[in-house]
């Protein structure tokens, strides 16, 4: 039993010593890496340099593109519309959405019966008209001879009163003899004057009967206009649309049928801003006809076809701001009445200008350029367009100098950096020193690499082989040391 216990007390003792050395040596570590730390603080900082993608600015000429959206639109479109009312009795079998019609080709007929009918009508109207002014010419020329033929009479008859006052003044004749005589002569220029009134008559007749017979004719041609009406032709070269009849349907007069298209004339109308429709402007204040590209967005197969600017809409709607414009497109290829499309217009172009990424603009309106000993500068710039992911901007500052063409957070005006071209290989950094360690300073990095239970036991035992050569890069030493003195 005494051997036991004492066992158990040289255990215990054994177990406390070894505690009390424990918490020793890590008194005695803490205090040393108070002190490294506090020696590492004097090492001297060096600048972080930063690589910055630039390039070369020269300033020349560019071509704005002004870019808008917008939706074709034929040129020629005739609505289809019934011109009577009746039953379609006949339709063209390619008359439905999307086919094809020529010039003069027949599409419906509305049955006809009951215009044929009114044509026979005014047609047999016609010819009692022409009846009736035939008969009135015969009665005018027959008027004009008994007029004739009266008047004749009547000359011989006032002869015969000369005559017999002659006579009674050489005392041959007698008074009866000239009364009677003269009685006649007065019934004569009666006749006369009752034939001119027949004449008349029969002039009248003639004019009434010719206003009958052009009443007639005009009656007929209205009666040929209707029939001709029953047919409902093309009136150009087109595709159909909208197609709403079918053969034995009941339409009602100007009842919409569908709608012509010519697929050759077709133009885009687009929006465009004052500002913008004012730099489109010539200097006599016109539209020029500016070449236009119209392209339609087809799941990344854009169908693409060339354009004239030609002219513009006479007043602004109600509602609606800026300017409404018209191209006439030249190759309609796969465009379509009512498809939505991006308008590209070619605007005049520009001297004096650069193209930039739109990353290289910061908000206050300034680009950084590569400086002496690569340090950046903040130039101010004029911005003239946007074009997508770019912008056009002017500036004799940055004429021939280095732009950066992404601004970043750490990237600034007086920020050192190391400049990249596109396409070339980055600039190599500034070689990294190698120094020699004095032995303590050695032993308080390798102290302090052995000690992160954090770092990879890999990366740890390169750390250690690298501390333990004669000379160390100075990029790892100021790394650790940062760290030890945080």
């Amino acid at each position: 039993m005494r051997f036991f216990s004492r066992a158990l007390m040289g255990l215990f003792l054994t177990a406390l010593t070894l505690g009390l050395l424990a918490t020793a040596g890590g008194a005695i570590f803490g205090a040393l890496q108070t002190r490294w730390a506090e020696d590492g603080m004097a090492q001297p900082t060096r600048e972080r340099v930063f690589s910055a993608q630039v390039v070369t600015v020269t300033l020349g000429t560019e071509v704005p593109v002004l870019t808008a959206f917008g939706d074709i639109r034929s040129a020629r479109t005739l609505d289809l519309r019934a011109p009577a009312e009746g039953t379609v009795t006949y339709l063209a079998p390619g008359f439905a959405e999307g086919a094809g019609v020529a010039a003069g080709d027949l599409l419906l007929t509305i049955d006809p019966t009951e215009a044929r009918a009114a044509q026979a009508t005014a047609r047999a109207d016609l010819r009692e008209a022409e009846t009736d002014l035939a008969d009135a010419e015969s009665a005018l020329a027959l008027a004009r001879e008994d007029l004739a033929a009266a008047r004749e009479e009547a000359a011989l008859l006032q002869s015969a009163v000369t005559r017999q006052q002659d006579l009674l003044e050489r005392g041959s004749g007698t008074a009866a003899a000239l009364e009677a005589a003269q009685i006649q002569a007065v019934n004569a220029r009666q006749a006369v004057v009752g034939r001119r009134q027949a004449l008349a008559q029969a002039e009248t007749r003639l004019a009434q009967a010719e206003i009958t017979r052009d009443r007639r004719a005009i009656a007929l041609s209205e009666a040929d206009r209707a029939l001709s009406e029953t047919d409902l032709v093309a009136a150009f070269s087109g595709v159909l649309s909208a197609v709403s009849v079918t053969e034995g349907a009941l339409v009602a007069r100007n009842e919409a049928l569908g709608r012509l298209i010519d697929p050759d004339a077709l133009e885009v109308a687009f929006r465009v801003s004052t500002a913008q429709y004012a730099r489109l402007l010539d200097e006599a204040g016109r539209l020029p006809a500016l070449p236009v590209t119209v392209a339609l967005d087809a799941f990344g197969l854009d169908l693409r076809a060339e354009a004239v600017l030609v002219r513009e809409a006479g007043s602004v709607e109600a509602g609606q701001s800026g300017r409404l414009l018209f191209a006439e497109i030249t190759a309609p290829r796969g465009l379509r009445v009512g498809d939505f499309v991006r308008v590209e217009v070619a605007e005049p172009p520009l001297d004096g200008v650069a193209r930039l990424p739109a990353t290289a603009l910061g908000s206050d309106g300034r680009v950084l350029v590569v400086g002496a000993e690569n340090r950046l500068e903040a130039v101010p710039v004029t911005l003239l367009r946007r074009q997508g992911d770019d912008v056009l901007v002017s500036g004799e500052e940055i004429d021939g100098r280095q732009v950066v063409l992404a601004r970043t957070p750490v990237l600034g005006a007086g920020i050192r950096v190391a400049p990249i071209e596109p396409g070339a290989a980055a600039a190599p950094a500034e070689a990294d020193e190698d120094i020699a360690l004095d032995p303590n300073r050695r032993a308080r990095l390798i102290a302090f690499v052995e000690g992160n239970t954090r770092m990879p036991e890999e990366a740890r035992a390169r750390l250690i082989a690298q501390l333990n050569q004669d000379t160390v890069p100075a990029s790892v030493v100021a790394r650790l040391e940062s760290r030890m003195g945080s």
